[in-house]
């Protein structure tokens, strides 16, 4: 969780965790990535696992990294990209004392545009005989090759960040609750040649956020209301509107209180008050398991 994005700076969020490059293309291909954090039971004892799908010009790649709850690295593992190798495969490794197995098998996967695979893999991660995360739709051949069992308390997926590319659409989708629905999330944005902007936030085609002037409210955030979950979006598209090279703009929706406790309208917040509540919330959530959140870093191609 650590590298998660804690608040908006000066010229917004920034992408510190990977390396500069001069080729724009390069560069994008370096944000290629999906990563997803998920809370578990490691012994009786909270922790985090965060599972990070990438892709570049060398192929795809994943890493596992597994954290206590005070957000301290227990251990880590990384599957180099590849192009026809370690698509399947275990590693053992050692996390508080406790022996955890990684078992990945990705030989049939099939992806989409993104790194992510959409179907045909599995990722398990075990511990004394219990899967303690298990992805992927091949439920039953990863139960057959470890030989273990469903942990009794199962992983909840609490936080994702996701880079995504587009000219004036950006698309992917979002799941904002345990066994709900997958939604088709859209945000639209043309800044090329116009004077005064729009922003606008879809969710499977029903716009429940339209944001003007946008050269004035380039950061902001307001509520909607998604299967009666209240929705918390932030959007800071500073890098969009003013930046001299190629930047991002970032989103980020996060559950919030049920719809009773939320005023009917949550009006736009001062700019210079959003750092403290960007930043506050997503402490939140990862100190209490607070909600979900999903944060997207949108790339414009040129």
């Amino acid at each position: 969780m650590k590298d998660f994005p804690s608040c908006f700076g000066e010229n917004g969020v920034q992408v510190a965790d990977f390396s500069s490059s001069s080729s724009s293309t390069a560069n994008k291909a370096a944000q290629n990535l999906v990563t997803s954090v998920y809370q578990c039971r490691l012994r009786g004892k909270s922790c985090s696992i965060t599972v990070t799908w990438s892709k570049n010009l060398m192929g795809q790649g994943l890493s596992v990294g597994i954290d206590d709850n005070t957000n301290q690295s227990l251990c880590k593992v990384d599957i180099k990209p590849w192009l026809f190798s370690k698509k399947k495969g275990s590693k053992s490794l050692e996390a508080s004392s406790s022996k955890l197995d990684v078992y990945w098998d990705l030989s049939s996967a099939k992806f989409g545009s993104g790194p992510e695979p959409l179907e045909g893999f599995y990722l398990g991660i075990v511990c004394e005989r219990q899967i303690i995360l298990l992805l992927g739709d091949m439920r039953k051949e990863a139960l057959k090759k470890t030989g273990a069992t469903p942990a009794s308390s199962g992983s909840v997926l609490i936080a994702k960040r996701e880079h995504i590319f587009g000219r004036k659409m950006f698309g992917t989708k979002a799941q904002f609750c345990d066994n709900g629905p997958v939604h088709d999330l859209m945000i639209e944005c043309d800044t090329t040649g116009i004077s005064d902007p729009c922003l606008v936030i879809r969710v499977d085609t029903k716009p429940l956020l339209q944001v003007k002037r946008l050269t004035w409210k380039f950061r902001g955030n307001h509520t909607i209301l998604v299967d009666g979950i209240g929705i918390e979006v932030f959007w800071d598209v500073h890098n969009w509107l003013f930046a001299t090279s190629l930047g991002n703009a970032v989103f980020m929706f996060k559950t919030c209180a049920p719809p009773e406790k939320l005023w009917a309208s949550q009006p736009l917040c001062d700019p210079q008050t959003l750092h403290w509540s960007w930043s506050q919330r997503f402490r939140d959530t990862q100190s209490h398991n607070l909600g979900f959140s999903l944060i997207l870093y949108a790339w414009k191609n040129e």
